[in-house]
C-alpha cells in the first residue's frame, strides 16, 4: 500500500510543481525527494544502492518471496523500506535508493559521508547494459516530472537509442560516474556486499544466501530456491501481466500492455546491450568505458570475473 499511497499523494505535488519555471521545479522537486531519502536513512540500518536498471525489482522479488515463505508475510507484499519489519520486526528494514536526491538536501557533494555508518549491499551491473534498459525506462515508463529532474532528455524528445546512451547528462558517462564513485567510497562505510546483476543471473540462488546473510535473515535452501523459482523471468512477466504486487503501484507493472518494451521486465539479458547498435556504435560505447581511469567494479572491455558464494 506504500507505493499507491506514494503515487497517489505525489500527483498533486507533481501538478504543482508543473506551473513553476522549470529550474524551480527541479530545485524544491529535488529538495523534497533528498528530505524523504534523508528521513528514512536515519530510520535504518540497511542500504540497497543502485543505478536504475541493475536488477533491483527483481533482487527485491526474490526478498519479498523468502520473507513471505520464512516469515509468514501474506502473498502480493512487496517489500517496500519498512512494511515487513512492522508485520514481523525480524525482517530487516531495508532503504532502496539510488542516491540521487540526498545531496540537494544536505548540500554535501563531495563524499557520501551520509551512508558511512550503514551497511551497504552495493548492487551493479555492466554499465553498458544498465544505458539501454534505462533508454526503454525514459521512453516508455518515466513520468515527465522524472525526466526533468534528472536532467533525462525532455518528455517527448526524440532520440535514437544510440544518441541516448552517448548522452553525457543521462546515458553511459552518467552511469560509469555514479559506478566509480560509489567504487572509491564504499571502503568508508560500515559494512558492505557487493551484488552483481552477473551473478545473479549466473547463480540466483548463491547471491541470494549472500544477500539474506548479510541482511542477518538467513534461509534454508528450499526457502531459498522457492525465492529464486517465484523471481524467474517467466514468472515475473506474469507477475506483471497479472499485476500480482498492485499494492506496490506501478512499480511491478506494464505501461502499456500492448507494447512489450513498455515492461518493467523487459530482456534479462547479461551483454544485450550490443544488439541495438552497428559495430561502429559498439566500439564508440565500449571507447567511452575504456577512457576511464579504471573500470569501476571491474566493468570493462571484459565482463568481471565472478563472485563465487
Amino acid at each position: 500500500m506504500q507505493g499507491v499511497w506514494r503515487e497517489f499523494l505525489g500527483q498533486p505535488l507533481e501538478a504543482a510543481l508543473m506551473v513553476l519555471p522549470r529550474a524551480r521545479q527541479k530545485a524544491i522537486g529535488r529538495w523534497l525527494r533528498g528530505r524523504e531519502e534523508h528521513r528514512k536513512l536515519a530510520r535504518t540500518e540497511h542500504v540497497l544502492m543502485s543505478w536504475g536498471k541493475s536488477g533491483r525489482t527483481w533482487l527485491r522479488v526474490m526478498l519479498s518471496r523468502f520473507y513471505q515463505v520464512a516469515y509468514g508475510i501474506p502473498d502480493g507484499r512487496m517489500l517496500e523500506f519498512d512494511n515487513l519489519h512492522r508485520l514481523n520486526p525480524r525482517i530487516p528494514c531495508l532503504f532502496f535508493t539510488h542516491g540521487n536526491y540526498l545531496r540537494d538536501y544536505t548540500g554535501n557533494w563531495a563524499t557520501k559521508e551520509e551512508f558511512y555508518g550503514k551497511r551497504i549491499l552495493m548492487l551493479v551491473r555492466d554499465p553498458r547494459d544498465i544505458a539501454v534498459s534505462q533508454y526503454f525506462q525514459w521512453r516508455y515508463r518515466m513520468r515527465p516530472v522524472k525526466k526533468l529532474l534528472n536532467d533525462y532528455p525532455l518528455h517527448g524528445a526524440e532520440l535514437s537509442v544510440f544518441e541516448f546512451v552517448m548522452n553525457p547528462e543521462a546515458g553511459l558517462p552518467k552511469i560509469i560516474e555514479f559506478l566509480e564513485i560509489w567504487q572509491r567510497e564504499l571502503p568508508r562505510v560500515e559494512a558492505s556486499l557487493v551484488v552483481r546483476y552477473e551473478d545473479m543471473r549466473a547463480d540466483a540462488a548463491g547471491t541470494l544466501r549472500r544477500v539474506l546473510d548479510f541482511l542477518g535473515t538467513p534461509g534454508s535452501e528450499e526457502q531459498i530456491a522457492e525465492a529464486v523459482a517465484y523471481a524467474s523471468y517467466d514468472n515475473m512477466r506474469q507477475l506483471e501481466q497479472k499485476k500480482v504486487f498492485w499494492l506496490s503501484g506501478t512499480r511491478l507493472a506494464p505501461a502499456d500492455e500492448a507494447n512489450p518494451q513498455s515492461y518493467k521486465v523487459r530482456r534479462a539479458k547479461v551483454g544485450g546491450w550490443r544488439d541495438y547498435f552497428t559495430d561502429e556504435e559498439v566500439a564508440a560505447i565500449d571507447a567511452v568505458l575504456a577512457a576511464r581511469p579504471a573500470p569501476p567494479f571491474g566493468y570493462g572491455a571484459a565482463p568481471p570475473a565472478r563472485q563465487r558464494a
